[in-house]
């Protein structure tokens, strides 16, 4: 049987948008049930703030997220630049197995290339920087040794400072680097990547080391939902969330 192979990113789940939350859900229980894996490449959740210390309102999504893999479906999740504190208790609820950032897969024979995508956007030399500052172990052990309530204002005003500074910088400075690209699909030697991160869906073709490469880039979610999906048939291709 040809099972799908699902990629999803950026949904940024979060009480704000129930909207989203619902789509979500409706897709675990009815396409992705179907799925032979379902890739969440970054930024499920807007906010966490550690495995103990879990929003009520994420609780849904993990029982869901159970469901699916109680139902034989492979799930595989990265970190996004919203999400880096999900932890092992999480994957233990989820049953999910957390990817490295990048990731190699072999996706029906293709090397494919995972990534969240903000380590290709080099050109914004601010974000790479604090980057590097909130995925530092010992950045994180403070955090994490905070209260609940800290770690909810420390969060809130680094979410304010990142939506003030993005709103300041060019559309050219936070996409990616396509050296960078380059280099990154060259060190990995892959000729196909799938990301997310920058919002910006599309589907780049373009000349690597005088072969065809392509790259992927998956949507962000709101009231519709969008990713990409592999089978046997038609190999990758894009959807839309939920598929009518």
């Amino acid at each position: 049987m040809n099972r799908e192979i699902l990629f999803i990113s950026d949904l940024h789940l979060n009480p704000e948008q129930p909207g989203t939350g619902r789509l979500f859900i409706e897709f675990l229980q009815t396409r992705a049930s179907k799925a032979a894996a379902l890739y969440i490449l970054g930024d499920l959740f807007e906010l966490w703030l550690g495995d103990d210390a879990i929003l009520p309102a994420y609780r849904p999504f993990i029982k869901a997220l159970r469901a699916l893999t109680d139902s034989s479906v492979s799930l595989y999740i990265m970190h996004g630049n919203r999400d880096f504190l999900l932890g092992d208790d999480f994957l233990a609820m989820t049953r999910a197995q957390l990817l490295n950032d990048p990731a190699v897969i072999d996706l029906g024979g293709t090397p494919t290339l995972l990534m969240h995508g903000d380590l290709l956007c080099t050109d914004d030399v601010a974000y790479q920087q604090f980057r590097t500052m909130v995925h530092d172990p010992e950045w994180q052990k403070s955090l994490l040794g905070k209260s609940m309530q800290e770690r909810l204002e420390i969060a809130r005003q680094l979410r304010q400072e990142s939506r003030t500074a993005t709103g300041k910088k060019s559309a050219e400075l936070t996409d990616v680097n396509q050296q960078t690209v380059k280099k990154t699909m060259r060190a990995h030697k892959t000729l196909q990547l799938i990301h997310g991160h920058t919002h910006r869906p599309a589907e780049h073709r373009f000349e690597l080391d005088g072969k065809p490469a392509t790259r992927f880039v998956l949507p962000e979610w709101g009231e519709q939902g969008g990713g990409l999906c592999h089978n046997n048939q038609r190999g990758l291709h894009p959807v839309i969330i939920p598929a009518r």
